[in-house]
């Protein structure tokens, strides 16, 4: 299926006369512009520029699809401006990634109040960081870098993933197994009832992984959607599980949720800001930031 963005890259290329030009321009980065006309030329099956000394230079497929298509994306963009604006004012849409549970525990509550139009993008971290690299994405929270050339990555805090369990667990057990020789931690963890979510539970799996040189022997016995699911089941109840400690920090203040083990070799993550080095929307990102910045005190 076709990708509509291709056509605006392709028409700003045309117009400007070059791939950095054009990247400017769309606030993406030049290996994004580069994917979205090889894209497109690929689909149409025909060369569309030649370069030029110093300049893309339009071939005559290039000029008759540019003449076919420009009116037409002209009007998609007035009709995209239309329908960004608030019935009071225009306002500014930019679009975000982060996991589903960091969006709901942080960001959740301020929505409505954002002076600006939001869209919210789930996934896999280096799908939403070729996204943002590519331009779909204006802002990513994620504890993942690469070396994308054109993105920026801000520390702003740390996330300890450790092993919780509900109110009417008794874990006397293994504070004694602790305090003894810790040989036997593994084998009684074993043992225990545990959640897990539909999706890769990588912090169990790197969490068994620091801590006993392995992977988790067992499969868990409950999977619920998402780790907020996973903390609602057991607040108060029973059950065990391993999550990032900001998701749980209010149920363990209430005494819901009690923290069984934070490991030998506590595992962190850092979470960061990402967003390309060039945009426009400087202003937006600061009011999510400082936001993200406020709720997650754990700074670094």
């Amino acid at each position: 299926m076709i990708n509509l963005e291709w056509f605006r890259t392709f028409k700003t290329i045309y117009e400007t006369g070059s791939l950095t030009s054009a990247a400017n321009k769309l606030y993406i980065s030049q290996p994004g512009v580069s994917l979205h006309l090889n894209s497109l030329e690929a689909h149409v099956g025909n060369k569309l520029f030649d370069r030029g000394t110093r300049k893309m230079l339009p071939t005559e497929h290039g000029k008759m699809l540019y003449n076919s298509v420009v009116d037409e994306i002209k009007k998609l963009e007035t009709i995209e401006r239309h329908f960004s604006r608030n019935c009071h004012a225009n306002k500014t849409g930019i679009s975000i990634g982060m996991c589903f549970e960091t969006f709901q525990f942080v960001l959740e509550p301020y929505i409505s109040k954002l002076p600006f139009n939001l869209i919210s993008k789930f996934g896999d971290y280096f799908d939403m960081l070729n996204d943002l690299d590519k331009g779909l994405l204006d802002f990513v929270i994620t504890p993942q870098k690469d070396d994308a050339l054109n993105i920026l990555f801000t520390p702003f805090s740390k996330e300890r993933i450790i092993v919780i369990a509900g109110s009417e667990n008794d874990v006397s057990e293994f504070s004694d197994i602790l305090i003894s020789n810790g040989k036997d931690c593994e084998d009684w963890l074993n043992k225990q009832q545990w959640f897990g979510t539909t999706g890769d539970m990588e912090h169990l799996r790197n969490f068994w992984v620091q801590n006993f040189n392995k992977r988790p022997d067992f499969k868990p016995n409950f999977i619920v959607p998402n780790m907020s699911s996973i903390i609602r089941c057991i607040s108060g109840r029973e059950g065990f599980a391993v999550v990032p400690d900001f998701l749980c920090r209010k149920q363990i203040e209430n005494g819901d949720i009690q923290i069984v083990w934070e490991g030998n070799k506590p595992l962190e993550n850092t979470l960061y800001f990402a967003q390309r080095k060039k945009t426009i929307y400087t202003e937006e990102l600061k009011v999510l930031q400082d936001i993200f910045t406020k709720e997650l005190k754990n700074g670094i």
